[in-house]
C-alpha cells in the first residue's frame, strides 16, 4: 500500500458477511487507527462498525451515534477502545474539533461515519471505506439508518482505500483483502 493510497473493492452478501469482513478487519486494527466510513443512509455503516467492534473485542451494543454524535465503546480485554462518531450533522472543521477526537485518537480505534472531507486532518494514515447498496445512485431511498427488515441478505459493495504510512505494505491488510476477494 502506498503513501497515496491503494484501493480495493469487494462484494458482501448481507449482514453476516458484512460482520465477517469487518470483524476480520477489526482484529488487525490497533490504537491510533482512523477509519472514515461513507455511504448513503441504510448502506450498512453501523452494521460494519458492529463487526469491527466484534473484532476489536469491545463491549457489545454498538448503535448509530446519530443523535449523540460520538460514543465510546470500551475494550473488554487488552485492545483499544472504539470511538464511534457520526459526523452527518457536523458542517465545519470547528464542530469536528469540538469533539476533541485528538485526545483519544492515540489510544483508541476511531471510526467516523460521514467523515469524508471532515476528519482527514486527524491522522496521516487512515482507511477510507465506502459502502454501497445495489443501484444506490438511481434509487430514492427512504430514511433508514442501517440494514432494515427484508434486506439483511442484500448485497453491498465495500470499497476500501488505505492511505498513509501505517498501511504502506501492511501484510495483514493485504492478506485480509486477498482472502475476501477470492
Amino acid at each position: 500500500m502506498s503513501e497515496k493510497g491503494t484501493s480495493s473493492e469487494l462484494i458482501v452478501n448481507g449482514v453476516e458477511e458484512t460482520h465477517h469482513f469487518a470483524r476480520a478487519l477489526g482484529a488487525i486494527l490497533r490504537a491510533g487507527d482512523l477509519l472514515v466510513l461513507t455511504g448513503e443512509l441504510g448502506a450498512g455503516k453501523t452494521t460494519f462498525t458492529q463487526g469491527l467492534g466484534l473484532g476489536l473485542g469491545v463491549r457489545e451494543g454498538i448503535i448509530s451515534p446519530t443523535f449523540v454524535i460520538s460514543r465510546i465503546h470500551p475494550t473488554l480485554g487488552e485492545g483499544p477502545d472504539l470511538v464511534h462518531v457520526d459526523a452527518y450533522r457536523l458542517a465545519t472543521a470547528v464542530e469536528v474539533d469540538d469533539l476533541d477526537l485528538e485526545s483519544s485518537l492515540s489510544t483508541s480505534v476511531t471510526v467516523v461515519e460521514w467523515g469524508a472531507d471532515k476528519v482527514e486532518q486527524l491522522s496521516d494514515s487512515r482507511l477510507e471505506i465506502v459502502l454501497q447498496r445495489p443501484g444506490s445512485a438511481e434509487i430514492d431511498e427512504e430514511l433508514v439508518f442501517d440494514f432494515s427488515e427484508g434486506d439483511e441478505d442484500e448485497q453491498r459493495t465495500i470499497s476500501l482505500r488505505a492511505v498513509g504510512p501505517r498501511w504502506a505494505n501492511d501484510p495483514q491488510l493485504a492478506a485480509l483483502l486477498t482472502h475476501f476477494r477470492s
